[in-house]
């Protein structure tokens, strides 16, 4: 391979050209990765309405999410049979107790079955709120975001209720932090 000043002002445009399409591409992959992220207009409307759904406790009692209005809320749709969400409950576990105090409550929403879950929270410790899903919880996922109906997904409320953020996948202790810090 010849290398003189002619190869070298032959590859700079090359180098130039593959620099500007990896660019490229990693802009599009950033944005279609983020795009799980944004807040669709009928997130308002199914956010009310998940916060007037009745959902059983673990022990098949009714509640309502609106019971822990004036909160932050995290609401984490997951099951006992998702992986990733199970690697991602113990920084939810983490989150819980370090925002408590700035009245901060999570609020796993499994979509499984009440004895698995049980079985699960008593293993992991897990010491936030968790209430049982049903097939219409899965459907309001989507209308906050979730469009692909993947588990984990998460929705952060304001203390208004109003969605604030929506993200499908795994969350971080550090990126939940990041999320919560303004609203605190």
């Amino acid at each position: 391979m010849r290398s003189g000043p002619w190869s070298r002002a032959v590859n700079r445009p090359l180098q130039a050209s593959v620099f500007l399409v990896a660019a490229a591409l990693a802009g599009l992959a950033g944005f279609f990765f983020n795009r799980a992220n944004l807040i669709p207009p009928a997130a308002e409307s199914a956010a009310q309405r998940l916060m007037t759904a009745s959902l059983l406790d673990l022990s098949g009692k009714p509640q309502l999410l609106s019971h822990w209005r004036g909160k932050v809320l995290v609401v984490n749709f997951w099951a006992t049979w998702c992986a990733p969400c199970r690697e991602e409950i113990p920084a939810l576990i983490r989150v819980q107790r370090k925002y408590a105090a700035n009245s901060v409550q999570i609020v796993g929403i499994a979509l499984d079955n009440a004895s698995k879950v049980l079985d699960y929270m008593e293993e992991m410790r897990i010491d936030y709120a968790l209430l049982i899903g049903t097939m219409e919880t899965l459907s309001v996922t989507k209308e906050l975001g979730n469009r692909a109906g993947v588990l984990p997904f998460t929705v952060v409320l304001d203390r208004t209720g109003k969605v604030v953020h929506a993200h499908a996948g795994t969350l971080t202790e550090a990126s939940l932090g990041a999320i919560l810090a303004p609203l605190l």
